[in-house]
C-alpha cells in the first residue's frame, strides 16, 4: 500500500512492524529522518505515533482517507456540573442563551464526512509575520504549506468525536491557562502539541475559522471556567475571533497568531 492510499483505519490495524516501515517510507519521500515510532491507547485500541525530523523540524505522520469531523451537539449530553458552569457564565453576561448545546452549535463545526489526505504536520506551530491570503513564502521556500480547517481538526482529533480531543470534559475547578497538570498539556493521539493553550491562536489556509485558542480573549474576559476551555475543543471555529484576526486590528498582531505547517506526502 501507498502512503497516498493510507487511511486512519488502515493505520489502526497496522502492527508496530508494518507502522515501522510506513514511517521509514514517508521519511525517505520528504528527505527526513524517523525520531520514534511508538504507540498509545486511543478509543479502545492502539494508535501508533510517528516522529519525523526533517531539517531541524519534527514532524507527525497523520494519516487520511475517510473520518467524521465536527461535533454533534444534539447527540452530545453536559454533566450537571458543565450545566451549573454555564449557567454562572451567563449571570456573569456571556454565553448565548440558556442552552448550552445552542450555545456550542454557534461555536463549533457541525458533524461532516470528509476525507482528508496522509500528511506530515509539525508537531508545533509556529509564529506569523503577516495575516496570510495563501502559504506564506516563508512556508512555500521550505516545501511547507499551511493546513485547511478540516486537515487541522482531524489531526487534532485523531478520530475522536468527543468535544475535546481527549474526551467531552474538562476540569471545572481552574481555567487552562498556567494550568500544568491538565489534560491539554499531553501530546495528542498523533503525537502533536495541539489545542494546549489558549493565548496561541492557529490559522489554516481557509480565513473562515480559528483554531487551539483565542488569543486569550475568554481568560482575560473572564467569561468561565467551561468557556474558557471551549478554545481548546478540536471543532472550534470562533467566529468572532475569526473577525477579530482577518479584520483592520489582526493585521496590527500578526505575530501573536501561529500557523502549523503541512509537508504533503
Amino acid at each position: 500500500m501507498s502512503l497516498a492510499d493510507l487511511t486512519l483505519d488502515h493505520w489502526r490495524s497496522f502492527d508496530l512492524r508494518t507502522a515501522r516501515r510506513a514511517a521509514r517510507e514517508a521519511a525517505d519521500l520528504v528527505g527526513g529522518r524517523v525520531t520514534a515510532v511508538d504507540s498509545v491507547e486511543h478509543l479502545g485500541s492502539p494508535l501508533h505515533r510517528v516522529r519525523i525530523d526533517r531539517e531541524g523540524q519534527e514532524f507527525a505522520l497523520i494519516p487520511g482517507g475517510p473520518v467524521e469531523l465536527g461535533f454533534d451537539v444534539d447527540a452530545w449530553q453536559p454533566t450537571a456540573e458543565q450545566s451549573a458552569d454555564y449557567a454562572r457564565s451567563l449571570e456573569a453576561g456571556f454565553g448565548l442563551g440558556a442552552d448550552l448545546r445552542a450555545y456550542l452549535a454557534q461555536m463549533l463545526s457541525p458533524r461532516r464526512s470528509v476525507a482528508p489526505a496522509t500528511l506530515l504536520m509539525a508537531v508545533e506551530d509556529e509564529r506569523l509575520t503577516e495575516i496570510p491570503a495563501d502559504t506564506p513564502a516563508e512556508l512555500e521556500a521550505r516545501g511547507l504549506r499551511m493546513p485547511t480547517s478540516d486537515e487541522w481538526e482531524h489531526a487534532c482529533g485523531a478520530g475522536a468525536g468527543t468535544l475535546f480531543r481527549w474526551g467531552d470534559e474538562c476540569p471545572l475547578d481552574r481555567i487552562p491557562y498556567g494550568d500544568r497538570t491538565g489534560p491539554h498539556n499531553l501530546l495528542n493521539a498523533f503525537g502533536l502539541r495541539i489545542a494546549y493553550d489558549t493565548y496561541r491562536t492557529e490559522l489554516t489556509s481557509e480565513g473562515t475559522a480559528v483554531h487551539g485558542g483565542d488569543g486569550g480573549e475568554s481568560v482575560c474576559g473572564g467569561y468561565g471556567t467551561l468557556l474558557a476551555w471551549l478554545p481548546l475543543a478540536t471543532a472550534n471555529r470562533n467566529p468572532s475571533m475569526v473577525e477579530f484576526v482577518y479584520g483592520p486590528e489582526g493585521e496590527d498582531m500578526c505575530d501573536e497568531f501561529s500557523v502549523r505547517p503541512v509537508l504533503a506526502l
